[in-house]
């Protein structure tokens, strides 16, 4: 292929699911995850397959042109930042924790711009040496994160715009806001960033004291990730909207660089 008509080669780790009709397991991403990549991105979004120590790390992060982390059922498992042990019944993806926690410091030395929504968020604090909450609504002071508790809810109201964030007025979010420091956010997650990774810089913070944004310090690659699922409502959304077109900008300065 002439190198010029190339695309960027976004790499999204995919979940391992249970097909409750063929009663056996697949490998899925989310449709509006993939979608919402191609609306900003002209790329070739390519699912990486939650296959643990299988997957070739420092080949894959030579071979992308950036790292969308999404979001995904289960929670990232506690022994990899020292909390106490999941309930038995937990919903678990450990192929996608040891994929994703080598590959995110892995593109982040070979300059792969990442972008991490929801359980993304939690992937890179744990992956750069931070801890998580289990369940952000048993934290004393906090609100209760989680999707509504009701079913058969239009997709609409389950995005909606849920509770306050308050951008850092120096960081990244807040120029790309034009200095507005107050947004609201939608809010599906039941974890939590609890300790700060130590290379990141928080971006955003909800109304109880949670951690909703953060950046890679030190003039390293674009490394981004957020609490919100940011792929829903872009275009209504100002921030979402914004991160996306750094990350687009990013992608494609890092295949042009290739």
């Amino acid at each position: 292929m002439n190198d010029t008509c190339r695309k960027p080669v976004i790499g999204i780790p995919s979940s391992r699911m249970l097909n409750q009709g063929a009663r056996m397991h697949g490998y899925s991403t989310a449709e509006r995850t993939v979608q919402a990549l191609l609306e900003y991105c002209d790329c070739l979004p390519i699912q990486l397959p939650p296959i643990g120590d299988k997957c070739a790390i420092e080949q894959l992060a030579q071979m992308i042109d950036g790292l969308m982390l999404p979001g995904g059922r289960a929670n990232v498992e506690p022994h990899h930042y020292g909390g106490p042990a999941f309930p038995d019944d937990e919903i678990i993806d450990p192929g996608r924790d040891a994929v994703v926690l080598a590959l995110i410091p892995a593109c982040i030395e070979a300059g792969v711009p990442v972008f991490g929504i929801c359980r993304g968020i939690q992937e890179m604090n744990v992956a750069l040496g931070g801890s998580l909450h289990y369940r952000v609504h048993l934290v004393q002071g906090k609100l209760d994160h989680r999707r509504p508790q009701i079913d058969n809810l239009p997709v609409e109201e389950v995005f909606k715009l849920r509770h306050g964030v308050s951008l850092d007025s120096g960081g990244l979010f807040s120029k790309l806001m034009g200095g507005v420091t107050e947004i609201r956010v939608n809010s599906l997650h039941g974890q939590g960033i609890d300790r700060l990774a130590v290379d990141l810089d928080v971006e955003a913070i909800s109304e109880d004291g949670l951690i909703e944004g953060v950046r890679l310090k030190n003039g390293g690659p674009f490394c981004v990730g957020v609490q919100w699922h940011a792929e829903f409502g872009t275009q209504k959304h100002a921030l979402s909207d914004a991160i996306y077109k750094e990350f687009a900008r990013a992608v494609t300065a890092h295949a042009e660089r290739k």
